[in-house]
């Protein structure tokens, strides 16, 4: 099975030598998006990403455990908000302490070689209204403004291990993204783009 692998990736990249690539459909599972996002935002202490404040902050609104999910032709992020409101007073917060689910859809989006987000709508947090305003600014504004994967990347590593396999050095030189949409379990990204062979 190895070596039919190694023949077909040598066979496109003769192919891919001979002209330049076009019309490519890259298919990102919703588990890699996942992958992505935890280490993208969620890789500091304790797996939180902070909207306000830090690890050592007494008061602070942070994320954890994220979940995406695929529904129609929005990405849900479901996640577990925790939160110290109120002052801080000689190194504790003097005010409530929240533990929430909260969820955020998102409309994937795409720019040159990244994939982003836009339309980020708040769908759930919580059923008291002053909760919600406090905590709907950050999860709107900063999930979609932090996550963002880079298509042209993810092709280059995976193709780092082409020489091994098949014999030939291919590269990645040119990918430009124009259009990304839900379909199923995964993210289909169309683009064109130029490899190389050596």
């Amino acid at each position: 099975m190895r070596t039919f692998r190694a023949a077909i990736v040598a066979y496109l990249a003769l192919l891919a030598g001979v002209a330049p690539c076009r019309a490519v459909e890259l298919t990102i599972s919703r588990e890699a998006l996942e992958r992505t996002l935890k280490q993208q935002l969620y890789s500091g202490p304790g797996g939180r990403y902070y909207l306000k404040g830090g690890p050592r902050s007494a008061c602070f609104i942070a994320t954890e455990d994220p979940h995406l999910a695929f529904e129609q032709d929005r990405i849900v992020v479901r996640v577990k908000t925790v939160a110290r409101l109120g002052t801080p007073v000689g190194g504790a917060c003097l005010g409530v302490s929240l533990t929430l689910p909260a969820e955020v859809s998102l409309a994937p989006d795409a720019e040159g070689e990244t994939i982003g987000f836009r339309d980020a709508q708040l769908d759930k947090v919580s059923d008291r209204k002053e909760i919600n305003f406090v905590l709907a600014p950050f999860l709107r504004g900063q999930v979609p403004k932090s996550m963002k994967v880079n298509a042209a990347d993810l092709l280059r590593k995976a193709l780092e291990g082409s020489t091994a396999s098949s014999g030939y050095k291919v590269n990645l030189e040119r990918l430009k993204i124009h259009s990304v949409q839900i379909e199923g379990d995964k993210l289909v990204v169309d683009a064109d783009g130029d490899l190389s062979v050596e």
